[in-house]
């Protein structure tokens, strides 16, 4: 589960690199986010010619994680 101040991998070719969250937007228990959910993150670490700059606050949507996914069907 991603909750406030988790650092994140950036998977698209925004520029950034580094993610820190800053609060969960979707989800269940309101104070962690899992997969699929919107994130607010705030840009740690980026590229040098990108157009997200350090410092800079986004939304980002959870796509993988290591914790396991449980299913219904087991």
């Amino acid at each position: 589960m991603i909750q406030m101040r988790t650092w994140l991998t950036v998977a698209d070719n925004s520029g950034a690199r580094k993610l820190t969250c800053i609060m969960p937007v979707g989800g269940d228990a309101g104070l962690k986010a899992g997969l699929g959910d919107v994130i607010t993150a705030a840009v740690k670490e980026a590229t040098p010619e990108s157009q997200v700059k350090k410092g800079s606050v986004v939304k980002a949507v959870v796509v993988r994680m290591r914790k396991e996914r449980r299913r219904k069907d087991g």
